[in-house]
């Protein structure tokens, strides 16, 4: 049977403000307030709120049959439970539903993965934590940052326990091979590599109200037929997309929203069915082993990182960045450790690319750039403040080594002390349980003396009887 792998990427960046050469050391908030949070509300009442809402309803008028992945950094979160609450409980609902897999990304949506492995595990771990926190859920899947992947990246991503990471089912990735199969990492059996099909995928967030295109106008029963008439033995066919395809990059006004709504009973008719990424994983065995020996991405022609790290100002931003990951991994502040992640976000070096810089809201690739490496300058003053650049490296990781060693000490004798504590009071029942009990029986044994000795007492205040003599007649 022929299965459909729908899924959702979701992520939005802290804005940074205009921040001066003068406020380096004097200002060390670097976010504009105002600018994050209309871009967070616009984007939750034009495509979040709206998809999600749809998914649910899909979902129910499919009895279930409909199912897909969402990928959400935990940035967004973050944002959405401050300014946009309603889309993380209309989440929560699509979690209870138990046909939506919540995939991981990196925490920060950062390149952590490449330039720090320490940073990339604790983003992680942090954003395995906020989905089981607001979704109940262990992530197995990763979704890295702009779909990143790499023989390395495997190699390590099956080390933390995941079942499945996804990437792009690039050309000079597959070669001759279809996007269409599952394919088994070169890290081993234990890890699976799902590839998106760039083709249809890309005809929906990019084409879907283009009149130009050549399969213009979209509706679902063409598109359905479309993906009925692939190849039958070709198992799963991945279709990942920016959630803002659904209400920004294709306006609602498009019928986008309807197309998706009436999507799964074509399919359904059609006898094509639908998996979270993890099942496709999971149920599908691999076809073979696919090695990707340079990084791949989603983005742009060459499906490379260029975008991010390709003209001299990007790599310089993110060496300067990268280069104080240990120092800031030691801090305990926690404004400082808030701010590490927000700065990693993958947006602020596209924001310095000079031919398509995104949704930049500057006015060139040069002035993002000074604008971040401002706002950096000030962080690492702070950094150097903590930890400063005269202790050498080899000092530096002994340190760090002993900071963690301790740690896990600490956290091993917390862990015994809430072990007692927890037994403590069942200690304490049980010590007045038996206090009661042998309060019991010795009241019950005083009882029993006392019947006991009852009637010797009254023998011994019985009166003799009186000789009673006849007299003679």
């Amino acid at each position: 049977m022929r299965n459909i792998c729908f899924t959702f990427q979701m992520h939005a960046p802290y804005r940074l403000k205009r921040y001066r050469f003068f406020d380096i050391g004097q200002d060390h908030y670097y976010f504009d307030d105002l600018q994050t949070e209309d871009q967070i509300v616009w984007l939750a009442q034009n495509s979040y709120l709206p998809l999600v809402n749809t998914l649910n309803e899909m979902i129910k008028m499919s009895r279930g049959k409909f199912r897909c992945g969402i990928a959400v950094s935990g940035v967004l979160l973050e944002l959405l439970q401050q300014f946009a609450p309603e889309v993380i409980d209309a989440m929560k609902e699509l979690a209870t539903s138990k046909a939506v897999e919540f995939v991981a990304t990196p925490y920060a949506y950062s390149f952590a993965s490449e330039y720090s492995e320490t940073e990339f595990e604790h983003q992680l771990k942090r954003e395995a934590d906020i989905i089981q926190q607001l979704f109940d859920q262990k992530p197995t899947t990763f979704w890295n940052t702009e779909l990143l992947y790499d023989d390395a990246l495997a190699a390590h991503i099956a080390k933390l326990g995941y079942k499945a990471v996804m990437t792009e089912g690039a050309k000079h990735l597959l070669s001759w091979k279809s996007p269409n199969y599952v394919y088994q990492s070169v890290a081993g059996k234990s890890l699976k590599v799902l590839l998106r099909n760039a083709a249809l995928s890309d005809e929906l967030s990019f084409h879907f109200s283009d009149p130009k295109w050549y399969n213009f106008p979209i509706d679902a029963e063409k598109y359905a037929a479309q993906i009925a008439s692939i190849d039958g033995e070709e198992p799963v066919i991945n279709l990942w997309m920016g959630a803002d395809t659904f209400g920004i990059r294709q306006n609602a006004g498009s019928g986008i929203f309807e197309f998706l709504k009436a999507l799964p009973f074509y399919m359904i008719e059609r006898e094509i069915g639908f998996l979270t990424p993890g099942e496709a994983a999971k149920k599908i065995p691999a076809s073979d082993v696919l090695s990707s020996p340079y990084p791949t991405t989603w983005c742009g022609e060459s499906k490379d990182l260029s975008a991010f790290n390709g003209n001299d100002l990007q790599q310089e931003a993110l060496q300067k960045l990268y280069a104080v990951a240990e120092r800031v991994r030691m801090c305990k502040d926690i404004a400082l450790r808030r701010d590490w992640y927000v700065l990693q976000s993958d947006d602020h070096f596209l924001f310095m690319n000079h031919i398509d810089p995104g949704h930049t809201h500057y006015e060139s690739a040069y002035a993002a750039f000074i604008n971040y490496m401002n706002v950096l300058s000030d962080f690492l003053l702070r950094v150097e403040e903590q930890y400063p650049t005269t202790i050498e490296n080899e000092e530096l990781n002994a340190l760090l080594k002993t900071i963690n060693n301790q740690e896990k000490e600490i956290a091993h004798l917390e862990a015994e002390l809430k072990a007692a504590r927890k037994h403590a009071p069942k200690a304490e029942e049980v010590k007045a349980k038996k206090e009661e009990v042998k309060a019991k029986v010795e009241a019950k044994k005083a009882k029993v003396e006392a019947k006991k000795a009852a009637p010797k007492k009254a023998e011994a205040k019985k009166p003799a009887e009186k000789k009673v003599t006849k007299k003679k007649a």
